[in-house]
């Protein structure tokens, strides 16, 4: 894991429930920080995306974390659903883009396969190795458990960016010599 952050909000995007997980990094150990659901069922389209602007806002204020993950949309077989989990995303990358806070995408199956080691992993499987991860005494909820899981994506993915620039540096004070 890589010392370079210390806090990262993690999204699973839904245009009724959007999932969110905090995780930190303390040396090489994951923390587990909060997680939970923004939930806008009932609501007409144009307020549910308020609500998760909003509910993105306030996370953002109350946690600052210095970076943030959000799992892409992938094409469902509803092309109509697809569209909604396109606006939930973006209403919630806009509150942390306004932030001021940098944000990485990483598809369903990148996630699946950086936390869990298969790409096609069950959401049982992803709840499970979050836990484990974790520490946690029980399983998040689904959408809680992806959300922590694209922040652990990023984590990982940060920390080999890292080791990888360290590696070419290195090589290039190796070839100048």
């Amino acid at each position: 894991m890589a010392d370079l952050m210390s806090l990262i909000l993690g999204i699973d995007p839904g245009s009724r429930v959007t999932g969110y997980g905090l995780v930190a990094v303390e040396g090489r150990q994951l923390v587990y920080v909060d997680s939970g659901c923004i939930r806008t069922e009932g609501a007409a389209m144009p307020e549910r995306l308020g609500l998760i602007y909003a509910g993105i806002e306030e996370l953002l204020s109350q946690h600052r974390p210095q970076w943030a993950a959000v799992e892409q949309v992938f094409m469902a077989r509803n092309p109509d659903s697809a569209l909604k989990l396109g606006q939930a995303r973006g209403a919630a990358i806009c509150a942390i883009v306004r932030a001021g806070v940098g944000v990485s995408e990483y598809g369903a199956r990148q996630i699946k396969l950086a936390v869990v080691g298969y790409g096609n992993a069950a959401k049982t499987q992803i709840q499970e190795m979050v836990s484990r991860l974790l520490q946690l005494p029980r399983a998040p909820q689904a959408d809680a458990a992806d959300a922590l899981a694209t922040a652990i994506c990023h984590i990982h993915h940060a920390a080999t960016a890292t080791r990888q620039a360290a590696s070419v540096a290195l090589s290039d004070q190796v070839t100048r010599r």
